[in-house]
């Protein structure tokens, strides 16, 4: 069955960093997937965090850092990366800021974020 979804749910973070989902389990009720997309400023990051979901991002503008078990990777604008579940991660922003898509596989929540404290 075909649903149009008409807007995006804005998620609260802090640290300037903005959400707006438009599949997933915040927006659409959507359990299997998330989409979403999210702009943040130069000098953004987030704690680390080991989610229980796959995560594919694509960097639409600027670029993403990602810290990993295996170093650190740069993604810019055009670029993509994957995660796998269980991936200790760590995300921040270039220093012009980032905006991207990313999808969740099933669907992210702050329970199976994994985010340190």
């Amino acid at each position: 069955m075909v649903r149009r979804i008409d807007n995006a749910k804005r998620i609260p973070v802090p640290g300037g960093k903005v959400i707006d989902e438009y599949v997933g389990r915040v927006n659409s009720g959507d359990d299997r997937v998330s989409i979403a997309h999210m702009t943040a400023p130069a000098g953004w990051d987030e704690p680390a965090q080991t989610p229980e979901f796959a995560e594919y991002t694509l960097v639409l503008r600027g670029s993403v850092i990602v810290e990993h078990d295996g170093g650190t990777t740069e993604v810019s604008a055009g670029q993509a990366f994957a995660s796998e579940p269980g991936e200790r991660i760590r995300y921040s922003a270039g220093p012009e800021g980032a905006e991207y898509v990313a999808v969740c596989l099933p669907a992210f929540s702050p329970e199976t974020a994994g985010r340190e404290d």
